[in-house]
C-alpha cells in the first residue's frame, strides 16, 4: 500500500476504505483440500510446532482467494504447555491433570514465548516474509477465561460447569489464575507482534457462557489489563471476539479493544445502535450461509455489508469460524461479492 497500510489495517483503525476488508475465522484449515492432503503426511500438533509447515497451511487460503489477511496457523491451547500443562487432542484438547486448587495455580509458570513457543514465532516470521504486502498478518491468543475454562474443565464442554462453578466457588484461586493467564497473554502477543504481526486477535470462545455482572467483576478488569499493557509497548490493532456474547456487548466494548467481532446472533446495526457509530466491527456472517444457494448467500452476504455501514468502519467476516465441510468454491464466491458490493455501497455513500 502506498502508505504504508493495508486495507485491513486502516479498517482496523476505524476509516472506511474503497472497499470492505474480508478474512475468515479458521479460513487455514480444515475445509481446504490442500490442508487435508498435507494433513495425511503430519499430525497436527507436529503441523503447530514445525514453522515451516505452520507457514504453509497459514498461505494455503491466501494463495486461493483474494482474502485481505492471513491469520497464523496455531491454536489457542499451544501457550498452555510453555506454562507447564501437557496437552493431548483426541481429537479436542485434553488436560490429564485439571486445575482444582490454589496449590494447582501455583504450579504453573508465567509464560516465556522465547521459550515456550519460539515455534509460533518463527512461523510468523515467515509468513511475514512470504506475505504480499497488500495483506495483513494476524496472531492470536485464547482469553483468559476461555483457557481458564479447558484448564479447569480438562478438556471441552457444552456448559463448562466445573470452571463455572470454581469460578464461584474458589474466587482466590481462580483469580489467580485469571491474572496469570492474562499476564502470560501480554507476554504472548506482544512477543508475536514483534515476530512480524500486523494485528492481534483475543478468541473469547465461552464467556457467552457468563452473566454480565459476572463477566464485570471478574473478567473484564483483566481483559482491560492485557489490552493497556499490549498497547504500552506495541502499537497494533487488537481484535476481540466474544463469542456468544451478545448479552455482554456494552462491557466487551469497554475493554479497549480497536476491533469489536460480532457473533452471527445480532444484525451489526443492532450493535452500532449499543455501541455507537464510532466503533469498528467485524463479522458477521452464519457459517451455515455458506451452505445455501448463490443467490440466498450473496442476499445474506449483502445483508451483513448494508447492516455494518453504520459502524466507523467494517470488517467482513463470519460470525464464527468456517465449518470443515464447506465447500471453498462458497468462499470464493463470498470473497468476491465483499468486494463487488462493498465498492458499490462505498461509492453510493461518497455520491
Amino acid at each position: 500500500m502506498p502508505d504504508g497500510k493495508t486495507l485491513f489495517e486502516k479498517a482496523a483503525r476505524g476509516i472506511r476504505t474503497e472497499r470492505t476488508p474480508v478474512w475468515v475465522m479458521r479460513q487455514a484449515g480444515r475445509y481446504l483440500p490442500e490442508y487435508r492432503a498435507l494433513r495425511k503426511t503430519v499430525d497436527f500438533l507436529t503441523a503447530t510446532k514445525t514453522p515451516e509447515i505452520a507457514a504453509q497451511i497459514t498461505l494455503q487460503p491466501i494463495d486461493r482467494f483474494e482474502l485481505d489477511a492471513a491469520i497464523l496457523f496455531a491454536d489457542i491451547m499451544t501457550p498452555l504447555e510453555g506454562m507447564g500443562v501437557p496437552i493431548r487432542f483426541a481429537p479436542g484438547p485434553i488436560i490429564e491433570s485439571p486445575i482444582r486448587s490454589q496449590k494447582d495455580v501455583d504450579g504453573l509458570r508465567p509464560l516465556d514465548p522465547d521459550e515456550g513457543v519460539p515455534f509460533v514465532l518463527d512461523a510468523l516470521s515467515i509468513v511475514r516474509s512470504e506475505l504480499p504486502k497488500d495483506r495483513s498478518l494476524i496472531a492470536f491468543a485464547g482469553a483468559p477465561f476461555t483457557l481458564f475454562c479447558y484448564l479447569v474443565q480438562g478438556g471441552g464442554s457444552k456448559d463448562f460447569m466445573d470452571a463455572r462453578s470454581f469460578l464461584r466457588g474458589n474466587p482466590e484461586a481462580s483469580d489467580a489464575l485469571l491474572n496469570l493467564l492474562g499476564t502470560s497473554m501480554i507476554h504472548y502477543l506482544r512477543a508475536q507482534a514483534r515476530a512480524g504481526a500486523d494485528a492481534l486477535m483475543l478468541f473469547d470462545s465461552w464467556v457467552g457462557l457468563l452473566d454480565e455482572k459476572l463477566y464485570r467483576a471478574r473478567i473484564q478488569p483483566v481483559m482491560k489489563n492485557i489490552i493497556q499493557e499490549v498497547k504500552a509497548e506495541i502499537d497494533r490493532p487488537i481484535i476481540y471476539f466474544a463469542n456468544g456474547g451478545s448479552a455482554l456487548l456494552e462491557a466487551a466494548s469497554e475493554i479497549g479493544a480497536d476491533v469489536i467481532a460480532v457473533d452471527w446472533t445480532r444484525p451489526l446495526h443492532e450493535a452500532v445502535a449499543r455501541l455507537g457509530s464510532s466503533t469498528v466491527l467485524q463479522g458477521n456472517l452464519d457459517p451455515s450461509a455458506l451452505f445455501a444457494s448463490r443467490d440466498e448467500l450473496g442476499q445474506e452476504i449483502d445483508k451483513v455489508l448494508e447492516s455494518g455501514m453504520g459502524a466507523a468502519a467494517h470488517i467482513f467476516n463470519l460470525g464464527h469460524g468456517i465449518h470443515r465441510t464447506t465447500d471453498p468454491d462458497q468462499l470464493g464466491f463470498l470473497v468476491d461479492r465483499v468486494h463487488e458490493t462493498s465498492e458499490r455501497l462505498s461509492s453510493d455513500r461518497e455520491g
